[in-house]
């Protein structure tokens, strides 16, 4: 694969070599530091939707790798506006060694790898968020050894995080649950896609609107955002619909005694999570956080290397 587009483009085994490069890379850098492995080689970071976890670990991941990473915001490239999508990747293919692109609609990110003669890697689009999902495969395989056999539970909106978070479990042998309200479902395409991998890695998925009975048996409980970047005209509407699927005290003592939490941040505290939850016990929101680091460099050295 010249590109990082979605984690359903990736085997199981390729999947779960870049998870043990994205473990071998973590312990190297905190023994002293990464191999200069990208040595001269240039990231273009492309951003419609703002972040901070997506700018500053793909910046400070191409710096560790010897590498360096170039920030451009919507004002200076206005992707499809100012200039084509065609254009643009073919003038950036002349400048750097990859792109990533941080976008509102997915097809802006298939347009950009379509045209551009250097890897491109989706750093998040209405559809997907494969690097998310790579780093939460990484935290739940520090956490448990394995995603084999793991339960994995999602609450709350079928979005594009949880696209990549079905896939990434599918393919790698967890069972998947998600409870989401009527009419807030995950594209069909995609969970189709998702019960495909489960089949084919002996794993389950199952789609349900009780956050409780979901949540029953499961080692993970994975919650986000109600109203995504875009969708603000709809927050009215979600406020008054999603409050049942808040991660809280009672709905974690619902689940295995040893589960954890992650969410993929920013939350927003008092809806889709309560601070007792977030900055308590079973909660991994911050390693999950730093996870996208090490899991976005192993994807660096996978198509940069």
């Amino acid at each position: 694969m010249k590109d990082f587009i979605a984690i359903a483009d990736y085997s199981s085994a390729d999947l779960q070599a870049m998870l043990d490069n994205a473990l071998a890379l973590k312990k190297e850098l905190a023994a002293g530091g990464n191999k200069p492995v990208l040595k001269d080689k240039t990231l273009a970071m492309v951003f419609q939707k703002p972040s901070l976890r997506t700018r500053v670990s793909f910046d400070m991941a191409m710096r560790q790798l010897g590498g360096d990473a170039l920030y451009l915001s919507p004002a200076e490239i206005g992707l499809g506006q100012r200039e084509s999508i065609a254009d643009v990747a073919r003038v950036l293919s002349g400048y750097v060694d990859a792109i990533m692109a941080r976008v509102f609609a997915h097809d802006h990110v298939l347009q950009l790898a379509e045209w551009a003669s250097v890897p491109v890697i989706n750093g998040l689009s209405d559809y997907n968020h494969p690097c998310q999902g790579l780093a939460d495969a990484l935290t739940i395989l520090e956490e448990f050894g394995t995603l084999k056999g793991i339960n994995v539970t999602y609450v709350g909106d079928g979005n594009n995080v949880a696209v990549s978070l079905l896939h990434v479990c599918a393919r790698l042998g967890a069972n998947f649950t998600i409870a989401n309200p009527a009419g807030y479902d995950m594209p069909a395409a995609a969970l189709e896609m998702g019960r495909t991998f489960a089949t084919q890695s002996g794993s389950s998925v199952t789609v349900l609107e009780d956050p409780q009975a979901a949540v029953k048996n499961a080692d993970v409980i994975y919650t986000d955002t109600w109203t995504s970047m875009g969708q603000e005209e709809e927050s009215k509407k979600r406020e008054a619909v999603f409050p049942p699927y808040q991660v809280n005290a009672a709905l974690v003592a619902a689940a295995n005694g040893r589960a954890i939490v992650l969410h993929c941040l920013p939350a927003h505290r008092g809806q889709e999570i309560t601070d007792e939850v977030a900055d308590g016990p079973h909660s991994r929101l911050f390693p999950q956080a730093h996870n996208r680091l090490h899991a976005q460099k192993a994807i660096l050295v996978k198509l940069l290397a």
